[in-house]
């Protein structure tokens, strides 16, 4: 199985797959800050699909008028980032971010369409916005 130059796409014949980003966008502006799952607006990830890097890109950093913790899933709880106090990274300061999962973590596969998730705990969100990429590939 080769590389189709120019196409982006790996495989040859029925075995053609191509790789793709896809982008979950939070604003406490817009999707509120409850503790609990916040479903990122943006793209979903078919089912199949094989998960092999993500960045995280904070717009605003996060404040809670408590101690929050914020953790980042796909197919099961914290496969992409694990529960992290806001007061640190990769919440508490601006730009873009390595999460848990990166391109040298082990390849996760999803095994039905999924979004992607935030997962706040322990205290509420009051401020904050931020975009989760997860590079995948699809191979069907």
């Amino acid at each position: 199985m080769g590389i189709i130059e120019g196409a982006g796409k790996v495989g040859d014949g029925l075995s053609l797959g191509r790789r793709k980003v896809a982008r979950g966008s939070y604003s406490f502006a817009i999707d509120g800050g409850a503790v609990g799952d916040i479903t990122l607006r943006g793209d979903t990830i078919p089912a199949g699909a094989v998960i092999v890097d993500a960045l995280i890109k904070v717009g605003t950093a996060l404040t809670s008028g408590g101690s929050a913790t914020v953790a980042v899933k796909v197919e099961g709880a914290a496969d992409i980032n694990a529960a992290d106090a806001i007061g640190g990274a990769p919440w508490s300061t601006t730009g873009a971010k390595r999460g848990d999962f990166t391109a040298t973590s082990a390849p996760v596969t999803t095994t039905a369409v999924r979004s992607i998730v935030a997962t706040v705990g322990t205290a509420a969100l009051t401020a904050g916005v931020f975009d989760v990429l997860v590079e995948y590939w699809e191979l069907a």
